[in-house]
C-alpha cells in the first residue's frame, strides 16, 4: 500500500513536474489533489518540452493512470485544450480520470476574479485571474457547480441561478459591469458535458481500491507550502491546501495510507506574485538566477522573483508537511558563483529568529541572516552520482540537508528527465 505525496516546499515552481515525471514510470496512479490551472509544471522528455497546467504530470508516463481529484477546480475549456494539445503530439490521454465531485470554474468565476483583482489596485494579491479563488469561495459558500452537475440540466440551472443572484448584483452595482445571463452560462457548461464524460469517475473509490490492491499512488500538489491557504504567507496565498494534509481531503484517502511525503526544494528560492520574500534579490545576482534558471512562470508567463536559498522556510515546510524526503532541483543553476549565500535565520526588530514567525507583520519585516558557502565552477549536468559532484557542490547539498531537517534523496542537475541524481529511492 505505498502512497506518496509530492509537494512544493517553497512558494511553488520548484520543479515538481520533473520529480513527478521521474517517479511516473514506477507508479500506477498520479493524482492532482488541489488547485487548478493556476499551477504549471514543465516536463522535459528527450528533446520535447511539455507545459502542463491542469493535468497531472503522470499523463506523460505510459502505463500510469492520471487522476484529477475532487479537491481540484476544473476549467473544462482548459482541460479539453490541454488534452487536445497532447493528443496532437502523440500522447495517449485516454486513461485520465476526473472526479465527479471536482468543482467547475464557470465563466462568471473568471469574470469576478479579474474585476475584483483590478478593483484592489495596490492591495492586489497577484492572482492569475483564472477564477480559482472565486470557485473555491463558491464551494465553501455551497453554491458551487460540480462536474456531476453537468449531467442534470435542472440541477445545473438551479445552481447557476443561485450563484448569479448575488454575483450579478455585485457586478452591476459595485463594478459597473453587465449582468451575466443564466441561460448563456448553462448552455456553455452543457456544451462540455459529453466531451468530458468519458473521463468522469468515482475517483475516491478507484484510488482506495488501488491502494487495497497494493498499487503505487502518487499524490501531486500544485503551488507550494508557503502558498497554502492555512499555512502560507496569508493573504498572499492560493485558495486551497497544497500541503500534505490536502492530499487526504482533495483525493479522499485517509492519512494512515500515506507512507512518504516528499518536498521539492529549489537550490535557491523563487516566488511569483505579491507578498513577502525575505531573500529576494534586486541586483545582478537575482537577474543571473532568473536568466540562467529560466525563471518565468509556466502558467502566468510572469518573471519569477528570485533570491537565495531560505533554510527557515525549508524547516517550516518539513514541520507542517511531515516531510520524509527532499528532492533538490536546479542545483546546476548555481554553477559559477564563488560564494553562495544561504539564509539561516531572520533578524526581526534586532532579534535573531530561527523559525518562521507566525505574525504576518513580523514576516513582512524579516531580514535574512546569511552564511556563505563556497561555490563551484565545474559543469555538473552530466553527474550521475553524488560522488560525481564537485566537493563544494556536495558540501552545499549536505549543508542544506542539515538546515532543512529531512534527507535530500534526489538532486536535479539539469532540466532533462535523465539529469537527476538519485541518492535514496522514493519507493
Amino acid at each position: 500500500m505505498p502512497a506518496l505525496v509530492l509537494l512544493g516546499a517553497q512558494w511553488g515552481d520548484e520543479g515538481k513536474g520533473k520529480a513527478t515525471d521521474l517517479l511516473g514510470g514506477s507508479v500506477d496512479y498520479v493524482v492532482r489533489y488541489q488547485g487548478g490551472n493556476n499551477a504549471g509544471h514543465t516536463v522535459v522528455v528527450g528533446d520535447q518540452k511539455y507545459a502542463l497546467h491542469l493535468l497531472p504530470s503522470g499523463i506523460l508516463s505510459p502505463g500510469c493512470t492520471p487522476v484529477i481529484g475532487n479537491g481540484v477546480v476544473v476549467d473544462p475549456s482548459v482541460l479539453l485544450s490541454e488534452l487536445s494539445g497532447l493528443n496532437e503530439r502523440g500522447v495517449d490521454t485516454s486513461k485520465l480520470l476526473l472526479s465527479g465531485n471536482a468543482h467547475i470554474i464557470t465563466p462568471y468565476n473568471v469574470t469576478v476574479d479579474k474585476v475584483t483583482e483590478r478593483f484592489l489596485g495596490k492591495r492586489k494579491i497577484g492572482t492569475t485571474g483564472r477564477g480559482i479563488g472565486p470557485t473555491y469561495a463558491d464551494k465553501i459558500n455551497r453554491v458551487g457547480i460540480r462536474v456531476q452537475d453537468l449531467y442534470d440540466e435542472s440541477i445545473l440551472t438551479q445552481k447557476v441561478e443561485a450563484a448569479l443572484d448575488v454575483k450579478n448584483q455585485v457586478l452591476t452595482k459595485l463594478y459597473n459591469r453587465r449582468a451575466i445571463a443564466v441561460e448563456q452560462v448553462v448552455e456553455e457548461l452543457l456544451g462540455y458535458a459529453e466531451k468530458i464524460k468519458p473521463f468522469v469517475a468515482d475517483t475516491v473509490l478507484v484510488l482506495n481500491q488501488a491502494l487495497e490492491d497494493d498499487k503505487v499512488v502518487l499524490f501531486e500538489g500544485g503551488q507550494g507550502t508557503l502558498l497554502d491557504i492555512d499555512h502560507g504567507t496569508y493573504p498572499f496565498v492560493t485558495s486551497s491546501n497544497p500541503t500534505a494534509g490536502g492530499a487526504c481531503t482533495g483525493a479522499g484517502v485517509g492519512p494512515t495510507k500515506i507512507s512518504r511525503v516528499i518536498g521539492i526544494l529549489k537550490a535557491y528560492t523563487t516566488r511569483v506574485g505579491a507578498g513577502p520574500f525575505p531573500t529576494e534579490l534586486f541586483d545582478e545576482d537575482g537577474e543571473a538566477l532568473r536568466r540562467i534558471g529560466g525563471e518565468r512562470g509556466v502558467t502566468t508567463g510572469r518573471d519569477r522573483r528570485c533570491g537565495w536559498f531560505d533554510a527557515v522556510i525549508a524547516r517550516y515546510a518539513t514541520r507542517v508537511n511531515g516531510l520524509t524526503d527532499f528532492f533538490l532541483t536546479k542545483l546546476d543553476v548555481l554553477t559559477g558563483w564563488e560564494q553562495i549565500p544561504v539564509c539561516v535565520a531572520y533578524e526581526i526588530d534586532g532579534k535573531r529568529v530561527e523559525e518562521l514567525p507566525y505574525s504576518q507583520s513580523d514576516f513582512h519585516h524579516a531580514k535574512p541572516v546569511y552564511e556563505s558557502l563556497p561555490g563551484w565552477s565545474e559543469d555538473i549536468t552530466s553527474a550521475k552520482s553524488f560522488s560525481d559532484l564537485p566537493k563544494n557542490a556536495q558540501n552545499y547539498v549536505k549543508a542544506l540537508e542539515e538546515m532543512s531537517g529531512a534527507p535530500i534523496s534526489a538532486i536535479g542537475v539539469g532540466p532533462g528527465r535523465d539529469e537527476t541524481i538519485e541518492i535514496n529511492s522514493f519507493l
